[in-house]
């Protein structure tokens, strides 16, 4: 009889006991990196932010039809990730060349030409180039430039074993939040927030110089500065998606919805790259 009570009073207890707290996300390097919560959000353009889209653009942009490549809007969902804060700089790459042994960012006038999209003439890569396997002296701490998806990948796990570049769907919601937001700050274009040709210095700017526009997840140079690498395939799968927008970008093309494809080996003064990696339950 004594056992039966007794049984049926833990039994009582473990039903009303409370279950344990789930564990909370963080990232490894809280100060480098920021927190992305898992759940829902908007992602793409619709009609209405297309025609934003061309009414900030440039004759020739427009012509150019870039805006017909954006995934129409919908709701997506992720799992919660970390991602860099700030763009992989020149430095920061510097210490993987170093370590590695890998080749340094860089191309010849013969490659630059053979690869194609020659929007600037190759003079104008001269400041962005690396010379005896050290990165420009005066560029130490902006993003990192010249680097191809594959060495951006392998320079994301040499950081980390589980660093990776992200996904479409990652940086997207990492750069405009949940909302839906046209850009990282809102809904209204300010050419002061970013490094871009309406306002920008022709080149690129310090990693998180711009700080008036940081995402709602903390995110810096989300658009400006640099076009950035995901793992993302382009519809033809010999190309990958590239996010962003670069210093000499029409306003139009600057807004977390935009998108175009380059070869992964592609290598170019407009393309940087930032990291992901999972995160770690307390």
């Amino acid at each position: 009889m004594l056992r039966r009570v007794a049984l049926s009073i833990i039994a009582a207890g473990l039903l009303l006991s409370p279950e344990p707290p789930s564990a909370t996300p963080r990232c490894r390097d809280e100060r480098g990196q920021a927190l992305i919560p898992a759940g829902t959000f908007w992602m793409g353009s619709d009609p209405d932010e297309r025609s934003l889209a061309r009414s900030l653009s440039s004759p020739e942009t427009v012509a150019a039809d870039w805006f017909s490549a954006e995934l129409g809007r919908r709701q997506a969902e992720s799992e919660a990730f970390c991602i860099d804060r700030l763009l992989v700089t020149h430095e920061q790459y510097a210490g993987f060349v170093a370590r590695t042994r890998r080749a340094p960012p860089g191309i010849s006038p013969t490659d630059y030409t053979r690869q194609g999209f020659l929007v600037h003439a190759y003079s104008e890569w001269i400041p962005y180039l690396w010379s005896g396997g050290l990165p420009p002296r005066d560029r130490p701490d902006h993003p990192v430039v010249l680097v191809s998806a594959p060495d951006a990948e392998a320079y994301c796990r040499w950081r980390h074993p589980a660093g990776r570049l992200p996904s479409e769907a990652e940086w997207e919601k990492a750069a405009r939040g949940t909302d839906g937001r046209v850009f990282p700050w809102g809904n209204a274009w300010d050419s002061g927030r970013l490094n871009s040709a309406e306002r920008g210095p022709a080149g690129t700017m310090p990693a998180g110089y711009y700080a008036a526009g940081t995402s709602p997840f903390g995110v810096l140079d989300a658009l400006g500065n640099v076009f950035q690498w995901t793992s993302t395939r382009w519809n033809d799968w010999r190309r990958v998606v590239v996010k962003g927008c670069a210093w000499d970008d029409d306003a139009g093309l600057c807004r977390p919805a935009a998108r175009h494809g380059r070869p992964a080996t592609s290598r170019h003064i407009l393309i940087g790259f930032r990291c992901v990696e999972p995160v770690i339950d307390r």
